[in-house]
């Protein structure tokens, strides 16, 4: 398979899971982590390998090594592979995802920018989602008539802070994730609850129209619960565990064991909250939002662009929410085509970059 993103936190369970069923590796993609790449290298020895920056060709130890974004595009179309797994961050994920789909391949999806931006103009048939509360909602579907289908949230790194303290948060406050690590602009987006308007939009795509909403869950054990129209509803309960989703990427009729059970003896009990506004400003768009998913381009491109301005210290935290929902009031053009989500996109960063805010 060819693994995009391979020295991430999913790109690493990728490995361990390829290495526990046998499953071979052809190309490996990476950012700027080499000393990781060059272990992995040594492990699963690609045929390829591509890295995000020319300078850093040298000190990868491969003989076939290339850079920058146009390379990743043509070695998953010269690859063998049937599988890919793209786990890229950013806007820069949405290319290879398209190039994958394009070329028959069957998609790992963890890239969330994918479709949340672009989500009108690609085929989710060939599809399975890694992220845990997707993965979560595809395996509790049945053939019974769905009433919502709910996603769960950690709350962030703010989850518990007095609201006065959260204009003056740092970019290192917004690290300190209450359940795991995870990379930085992820755990941003995890404090903002940026990351959960993006899920609810990938579930709109990869589920179709219907109620979608989402719910905090503090020990982040449940993923996500689907209510039925008859009244009951069902949970997906699991170990925070990459490993699981990406199995079943892997293998559909998967039948080993992959996690322990979650005891719920020892969890003793679980907390539910709902999301706040006042906390997580994003939320006020999440209904209009939801009604027009073509305009999660808007969204996406501001954020990406505010997350750089609140890490280079010219906005505050509780800016990045302020920022998107400006750019969201501001442009209201649904794209009708992959070139117009380009160009949307662009437009919107160069407004961001240019807001004096």
């Amino acid at each position: 398979m060819v693994v995009l993103g391979s020295t991430g936190s999913i790109g690493v369970n990728t490995l361990e899971v390829a290495k526990k069923f046998n499953i071979p590796i052809e190309v490996l993609v990476a950012g700027k982590n080499i000393n990781l790449l060059n272990e992995q290298i040594k492990v699963h020895m690609p045929k390829v390998v591509v890295v995000a920056d020319e300078e850093d060709i040298s000190k990868v130890n491969h003989s076939t090594v290339y850079a920058g974004q146009e390379n990743i595009l043509k070695v998953i179309e010269d690859s063998a592979s049937e599988l890919v797994v793209n786990a890229l961050v950013g806007f820069l994920g949405l290319r290879p995802t398209l190039t994958s789909l394009a070329c028959g391949k069957k998609l790992a999806l963890a890239n969330k920018e994918s479709l949340v931006a672009c989500g009108n103009f690609i085929d989710t048939s060939k599809i399975q989602p890694i992220d845990s509360e997707h993965f979560g909602l595809w395996y509790l579907m049945q053939n019974r008539p769905v009433s919502k289908m709910i996603i769960t949230a950690s709350g962030g790194a703010f989850r518990d802070w007095d609201l006065a303290k959260l204009k003056n948060a740092t970019l290192a406050d917004t690290q300190k994730h209450p359940n795991w690590s995870m990379g930085q602009k992820i755990t941003i987006d995890s404090a903002t609850m940026v990351n959960k308007i993006f899920e609810l939009l990938e579930a709109r795509w990869l589920f179709g129209k219907g109620e979608y909403d989402a719910v905090i869950e503090t020990k982040s054990l449940i993923h996500a619960l689907i209510n039925f129209k008859d009244g009951s509803t069902t949970a997906h309960f699991a170990h925070a565990n990459m490993q699981l989703p990406i199995a079943y990427a892997l293998d559909e009729k998967m039948d080993e064991n992959i996690l322990g059970h979650v005891d719920l003896l020892k969890v003793g009990s679980l907390e539910f909250r709902e999301i706040d506004k006042l906390r997580y400003p994003i939320w006020e768009i999440k209904q209009d939002l939801l009604a027009n998913p073509n305009r999660g381009v808007i969204i996406n491109a501001a954020n990406e662009v505010a997350i750089e301005k609140f890490i280079n210290k010219e906005i505050g935290f509780m800016d990045i929410s302020k920022t998107i929902i400006k750019a969201y009031e501001k442009y209201s053009h649904m794209p009708r085509s992959v070139d117009e989500v380009f160009e949307i996109d662009s437009d919107v960063r160069a407004f961001v970059q240019g807001d004096k805010r």
